[in-house]
């Protein structure tokens, strides 16, 4: 079965249960899946039951897919995400962001936790560009010509409007808002205190083991993108050791914030 013979499938099999021209896809990482537990009217499937669809095995990723209504807009909510270094291909990692656009998406806001290399642990950062380090890309191989051009531009993957928006939010609830540049890097390890240093030399803000493909894929879907990471975590060289308990205490202590901030900007978009 060809990639778009399976996201058909897929999308064939959400509809056939009610869903129906979600306006947003959400995709939320490492400890931030909780928001989609406030998704009103919820339809709630878990991944295993989702023709074509990948698995999370991740600790902070619970595995559902959420539809409903979240800040009065219609939403599409992935509570953990999947990811290559789970041994994933990337056409399986960004199946999910295909399927949004097929049911109608016009926008993604895309969440992670991340190691901050500009920025110090529990601050949330607006995401204006990434540095693909993966050595990987989604749209290697045949092109999906329904979905996007064979060499899409990749100028403003992070759509600067809807940016601009979780800046005003921001500012309008008292939550201090960073912005920088997200570096992906495929995990599962976390990297040295030299590939840090390069990271830094070369403009990145952020690192961390997702994101990028997705994004690769919406801009290729022409989806509107809102980026935005947790740093839970100095990145290596900054800091004595680095664990995922840290990434998972530090969203903990975080997402009343974030949740808030998502839900107003959802409202504003």
């Amino acid at each position: 079965m060809s990639l778009l013979e399976k996201i058909r499938v897929t999308q064939a099999f959400l509809e056939s249960k009610g869903i129906e021209k979600p306006e947003f896809g959400l995709i939320l990482g490492s400890g931030l899946g909780e928001l989609a537990e406030e998704v009103e009217d919820a339809m709630i499937i878990d991944y295993a039951d989702i023709p074509n669809w990948g698995q999370s095995t991740v600790v902070g990723h619970a595995g559902k897919l959420v539809y409903g209504t979240l800040a009065g807009r219609k939403v599409l909510a992935l509570q953990g995400r999947f990811h290559f270094y789970e041994g994933n291909p990337l056409e399986v990692v960004t199946f999910p962001v295909r399927v949004m656009k097929a049911l109608g998406c016009e926008g993604v806001l895309v969440t992670n936790a991340a190691g901050g290399i500009g920025f110090g642990p529990g601050t949330l950062m607006a995401i204006t560009d990434h540095i693909n380090m993966t050595g990987q890309n989604p749209l290697i191989g045949e092109n999906l010509d329904e979905f996007g051009p064979r060499f899409p531009d990749m100028s403003k993957a992070y759509t600067p409007e809807y940016r601009e928006i979780a800046h005003k939010v921001a500012d309008k609830l008292g939550i201090k808002l960073e912005e920088g540049v997200y570096i992906g890097a495929t995990g599962p390890t976390y990297e040295t205190p030299a590939e840090i240093r390069a990271f830094k030399t070369l403009g990145a803000d952020a690192v961390g083991m997702s994101t990028v493909p997705e994004v690769i894929v919406a801009a290729h879907s022409d989806l509107k993108v809102l980026g935005i990471s947790c740093i839970t975590n100095f990145a290596a060289g900054f800091q004595e050791e680095l664990s995922h308990e840290e990434v998972v205490e530090v969203t903990e202590r975080v997402k009343g914030d974030f949740k808030g901030l998502l839900k107003a900007i959802l409202a504003e978009l």
